[in-house]
């Protein structure tokens, strides 16, 4: 900062294009064709009268309070990324459509021709390749993270990979091998196969990963349609502290992985390899995803998250769970 303050002259001159630059709009050079400075000059006079305190800039809009929840939510996960979308009052489905739509943005705006795509399935990202509407095509590779789960074609990650490759232009890698094996020592044998091998190899060396994350508790809990089992048994997983379903696996409510049986069943890319993805986005939203969120994001599976303003402010109020 000048230690000598500028005199009257000079301050009329500072103001003049102040005015000139932040009111009218005008670009330093056609103020400096107008005063006859130079545009060296123009440029030392607006940071002169920023240092003097004499440019106030206020932003009003309604988007800077989404803005301060994604701050606050990168700032507590050490996020890369984080996107929060305005919540539709009284439509949690307009919502979750709004949230797809934000995360096939962000997605498409940063994917190149080349870049390996990892997908999960689930509704949350059925949502997302419906929002797509990418501005060409993209000479893309699609491959799932998880094996299929039998009856819910709509939302199985081989359905989900060919239509994410099919809207995008590319190309999609299935997998043949179910989610839940019937126990783990089937479930190492079909990991070992070559196609399954070859599935996951791809994964792990993706540029961007797409994945849900599920809830345990609720009617609605695709984890539970996907691999049924008793209330009994919910309850006891819930009690036990498992809070989060991400790849299928069970997540404990500080983001370890659960030390249930089921977890050792699946055919999965483990979420820490995950983790590892250059662009890793967890997509989800609505209130029964609020204890998943928290928990996944303790255990740090993914790097940028995309939800809405009312779930977003909810995880934020359940800080006090931290590892």
């Amino acid at each position: 900062m000048n230690s000598v303050a500028p005199n009257p002259e000079q301050m009329r001159l500072i103001t003049r294009v102040l005015a000139l630059h932040f009111e009218e709009g005008r670009p330093q050079s056609e103020i400096a064709k107008e005063l006859g400075l130079s545009a060296a000059k123009v440029n030392r006079l607006i940071k002169q009268g920023r240092e003097l305190g004499m440019v106030q800039i206020t932003i009003k809009s309604p988007l800077l309070r989404l803005f301060d929840l994604e701050r606050a939510l990168v700032d507590r996960w050490r996020l890369k990324n984080c996107i929060v979308v305005p919540a539709v009052t009284g439509s949690a489905e307009a919502t979750l459509k709004e949230v797809g739509r934000a995360a096939a943005s962000f997605f498409t705006d940063r994917l190149r021709d080349g870049d390996t795509i990892a997908i999960s399935g689930g509704k949350t990202l059925s949502t997302l390749i419906e929002s797509l509407s990418p501005p060409r095509r993209f000479d893309v590779t699609v491959v799932p993270m998880t094996g299929g789960v039998q009856g819910q074609h709509y939302t199985d990650v081989n359905h989900l990979a060919t239509e994410l490759a099919r809207k995008l232009g590319g190309t999609a890698m299935l997998i043949h091998a179910p989610l839940h094996a019937a126990s783990k020592e089937e479930r190492d044998v079909l990991m070992q196969l070559k196609t399954v091998r070859e599935v996951m190899d791809a994964a792990r060396e993706a540029a961007f990963a797409l994945v849900g994350i599920g809830a345990v508790v609720g009617p609605d809990s695709t984890y539970y349609q996907a691999h049924p089992v008793s209330k009994d048994e919910r309850r006891g997983l819930y009690g036990s502290g498992v809070r989060s379903e991400f790849l299928g696996h069970l997540i404990d409510h500080d983001g370890a992985l659960s030390d249930n049986d089921l977890n050792s069943r699946l055919v999965a890319l483990p979420p820490r390899e995950v983790a590892s993805i250059p662009v890793a986005i967890a997509v989800a939203s609505g209130a029964e995803k609020v204890e998943p969120i928290v928990a996944a994001m303790n255990g740090c599976y993914f790097n940028s998250l995309v939800t809405d303003e009312n779930t977003a402010r909810l995880v934020l109020e359940r800080r006090g769970w931290d590892a």
